[in-house]
């Protein structure tokens, strides 16, 4: 798979259910124009610059955060197809990637804004 967690970060979430903790980390989320590839280093945007949201708390499975943007892309016209996510501005460790839907074509003096919400996955409800 092209986009996802790192095998890093998946492990260190299962060992959770272990009883290993696992830091907690501020993410970085970094552009691609292409799948960022399993070490989340491959396709970067020309504008490198990382990004962090501020998430609110959780509620009902979903982690919300208000629109991140990036800008600059001097003189160079780019179709951000991606975002990786770090666990520092830079350096790091990769922790996931994803796609983005729709995918946005930017031009040298456009602003790019993701609004990003992150889900563990389903949720359990009553019938």
């Amino acid at each position: 798979m092209a986009v996802g967690q790192s095998a890093a970060h998946a492990a260190g979430i299962l060992n959770l259910m272990r009883g290993v903790s696992y830091p907690a980390y501020t993410p970085w989320f970094q552009l691609h124009i292409g799948e960022p590839g399993a070490n989340g280093t491959a396709n970067q945007s020309s504008v490198t610059t990382r990004k962090s949201p501020v998430f609110a708390a959780p509620n009902s499975g979903v982690m919300a955060a208000p629109a991140i943007s990036w800008s600059d892309w001097a003189g160079a016209n780019e179709v951000i197809t991606h975002v990786s996510v770090w666990d520092a501005e830079t350096g790091g460790n990769f922790k996931q990637s994803a796609a983005l839907d729709p995918q946005k074509t930017v031009e040298s003096s456009d602003q790019l804004n993701i609004t990003p919400s992150m889900t563990p996955g389903p949720i359990a409800t009553s019938s």
